[in-house]
C-alpha cells in the first residue's frame, strides 16, 4: 500500500491540496479524490501499454491535476516530466522528444504552445491529452479514463518518479536523470527525504504553503513529499503577495518555500499593511534558488522572525548545506554547512583548497545522477574522485561554513582577473534606487570583457548619467575598483524566471550582438 492509499484511508474527505487563485479561491484535491483519480490514471497509462521506466510529459500552468497525473506516474513505475510553460515551442519540443514522452497532458490555458509543440512534431506527433476543460481537436483524459477497470492490480513495478529539466540558462535543458526506486525497496525513505524532514521539521502536522511554478523541482518535491507524509499543501496558482500573507493567516501555514524576489515582493507593501496579517503560525520559511541579498534577508528575518532557513542544492541533488536564521546573522551571506554529502573546494588542476580559498564547490558521499542523453555532460559533473558538482565557485570558513561566489559561467574575464557577478548585483542592491539588476561580461577590445550593470529602477526614478556616475560612486565604496561596472543600462528588461532565476545567457547574448548604449562612467585610475 502506498502512504497516499493510507492516508486516503485514514481521512478521505480531508483536503490534501489547494490552488489558490489571485482572489485567493481554491480549488481542492481531498485526499481520497487524490488517491482514486492517480490509482485510475496510472491503470489508464499500463493498459496503454507503457513499459516501466518510461516517461509522460506535463504541459500545464500551476494546476491540481499536475499531481493525479503525477502520483499515477510514481504508481505505474514511469518517469514524468512537467515543462516549463515559458519555453519557447522547440525548446519545449526538445524536452518532449529528449525525455522521451509517449503521452502528454495539457490544459486549456496550454493549449496554443501545446498546438505550436505538435506542428514541430508533425511527423512525430506524442499523444496529447487534454485536462480539466475541454480542448477543440484533442481528446479528453476524463473520456478516456470512463472504461478503466480500477480493480485490475497495477505491475508490482519501481516507484516512478520526476525526470526534471535545467532551466536552458547555458544551452539547451538538460534533463536530470535519477535511477526509480526498486519495488522492494517501496517503503523505504530516500537519504533526501530523512535529511528533509530532519532539516525542518516537515511531518504529518505540516501545513506547506508553494507560492512558485510547479515545474521547478522544489516545488514539485516539496508538495510531493508533504503529501506522502501526510501534510497539507496549500499553493498559489501564481505569486501574490497579499495572497500569500493571507493564506499563512488563514491556513495556518506552518512551512513555506520563497525565492528572493519574491521577499522583495513581499517587503514592497506598505508596513503598516504587512503588519496586519497573522504569521504567527510560520515555523518555517525556506528559501533558495538564486541568491539573496544581505540587506533584503535581514529584513526578512525581522519580519518573520528566526524561522528563515537557507539550503543550497540543485535538481541533480548531488548534496545540500543548510543554514537557519541565527547562523546566518552570526556568518551573514552564507548558505550554510553540509547536510548532505560532503563539501569540498577544488582548483582547476583538481586540488583540494583550504580555508577561505575559492574554487569549484564539490560534493562527495551524495545521491549519484546522470543528465538525461549527455553521458559527457554528467562525465564533467563528476571528477576523478567521484566527487560532483553544479558548476558554482564559493569557499568554506574554518567551520564549515559555504560561501557563494558565483556560477563558472558567469565569471567575467577582464584583463586576466576573474570577476563575480553576484557581488556586484549585491552592492548594487544595496542602492536605494535600485529595484533589480543583472551584471554581465561586455566584448572589450583592450581588457577582453568589461563589467557591464542591466538595471531597473525603483518607480520614478530617472536612469541618466548622473544616475550611472551615482551608481558607480556607490560600487567604489563597497567593491575594488576593477569590479566597478564600466557601462549601466537603464531600458532593458531582466529576463527572470518565477524561481527569481536570472537567464543570463539571454542578456549576453543580446549585448553579444547589440550595442550596450546606457551610460559609460569614468574608470577608477587604481583599477586600469
Amino acid at each position: 500500500m502506498t502512504a497516499l492509499q493510507t492516508w486516503a484511508r485514514e481521512r478521505p474527505d480531508d483536503t490534501a491540496l489547494y490552488l489558490l487563485d489571485t482572489t485567493g479561491v481554491a480549488q481542492t484535491r481531498t485526499w481520497r479524490e487524490l488517491d482514486e483519480r492517480s490509482a485510475r490514471i496510472a491503470r489508464w497509462l499500463v493498459d496503454q501499454g507503457l513499459q516501466a521506466g518510461e516517461n509522460v510529459g506535463i504541459l500545464m500552468e500551476n494546476n491540481l491535476a499536475l499531481f493525479d497525473i503525477a502520483w499515477a506516474a510514481r504508481r505505474a513505475g514511469l518517469y514524468y516530466t512537467p515543462i516549463n510553460i515559458h519555453l519557447t515551442a522547440a525548446e519545449a519540443a526538445y524536452v518532449l522528444s529528449d525525455c522521451g514522452a509517449k503521452r502528454v497532458f495539457t490544459t486549456a490555458a496550454m493549449a496554443p504552445l501545446a498546438r505550436e509543440i505538435a506542428a514541430l512534431r508533425e511527423d512525430d506527433a506524442i499523444p496529447t491529452y487534454s485536462v480539466g476543460e475541454p480542448v477543440p481537436g484533442l481528446p479528453a483524459l476524463e473520456d478516456a479514463l470512463v472504461d478503466v477497470d480500477v480493480t485490475v492490480p497495477l505491475p508490482e513495478r519501481a516507484l516512478g518518479r520526476d525526470l526534471l529539466y535545467s532551466s536552458g540558462t547555458t544551452g539547451l535543458p538538460k534533463g536530470i536523470k535519477r535511477a526509480l526506486v526498486p519495488f522492494a525497496d517501496r517503503h523505504k525513505e530516500e537519504p533526501e527525504m530523512t535529511s528533509w524532514k530532519k532539516s525542518y521539521g516537515f511531518s504529518r502536522d505540516t501545513v506547506y504553503l508553494s507560492p512558485a511554478p510547479f515545474y521547478h523541482a522544489a516545488p514539485l518535491r516539496y508538495l510531493m513529499r508533504t503529501t506522502e507524509i501526510g501534510g497539507v499543501g496549500v499553493a498559489l496558482r501564481k505569486f501574490d503577495a497579499r495572497v500569500a500573507l493571507k493564506a499563512i493567516q488563514d491556513f495556518r501555514v506552518t512551512h513555506s518555500q520563497w525565492v528572493p524576489t519574491m521577499f522583495v515582493r513581499l517587503l514592497d507593501l506598505p508596513e503598516d499593511e504587512r503588519r496586519t496579517y497573522d504569521l504567527s503560525s510560520l515555523r518555517v520559511a525556506i528559501h533558495a534558488a538564486a541568491p539573496c541579498p544581505v540587506h533584503v534577508k535581514r529584513a526578512i528575518i525581522d519580519w518573520f522572525g528566526p524561522v528563515v532557513y537557507e539550503y543550497y542544492g540543485g535538481s541533480e541533488t548531488v548534496g545540500l548545506t543548510a543554514i537557519d536564521s541565527q547562523d546566518w546573522l552570526r556568518h551573514p551571506g552564507s548558505v550554510g554547512r553540509a547536510i548532505l554529502g560532503q563539501l569540498h573546494i577544488v582548483d582547476e588542476e583538481g586540488n583540494e583548497l583550504g580555508v577561505d580559498e575559492v574554487g569549484t564547490i564539490y560534493f562527495s558521499g551524495g545521491p549519484r545522477f546522470e543528465y538525461h542523453n549527455d553521458p559527457e555532460k554528467t562525465r564533467k559533473a563528476y571528477n576523478d574522485k567521484g566527487w560532483a558538482t553544479y558548476g558554482d565557485i564559493g569557499h568554506v570558513d574554518a567551520n564549515g561554513y559555504l560561501y557563494m561566489s558565483d556560477r563558472r559561467v558567469d565569471l567575467i574575464l577582464s584583463g586576466g582577473v576573474n570577476i563575480y557577478p553576484a557581488e556586484i548585483e549585491g552592492a548594487l542592491m544595496q542602492h536605494e534606487a535600485v529595484d533589480d539588476a543583472a551584471v554581465i561580461g561586455a566584448p572589450d577590445a583592450e581588457f577582453g570583457e568589461s563589467v557591464l550593470a542591466v538595471i531597473q529602477l525603483q518607480p520614478g526614478v530617472v536612469g541618466d548619467e548622473a544616475m550611472a556616475e551615482a551608481l558607480a560612486a556607490h560600487c567604489r565604496e563597497h567593491l575594488a575598483g576593477m569590479k566597478v561596472p564600466r557601462r549601466f543600462v537603464f531600458d532593458h528588461p531582466l529576463p527572470r524566471l518565477e524561481s527569481g532565476k536570472l537567464l543570463r545567457r539571454r542578456l549576453k547574448d543580446h549585448f553579444r550582438t547589440n550595442a550596450p548604449g546606457g551610460f559609460a562612467v569614468r574608470r577608477n585610475k587604481a583599477a586600469a
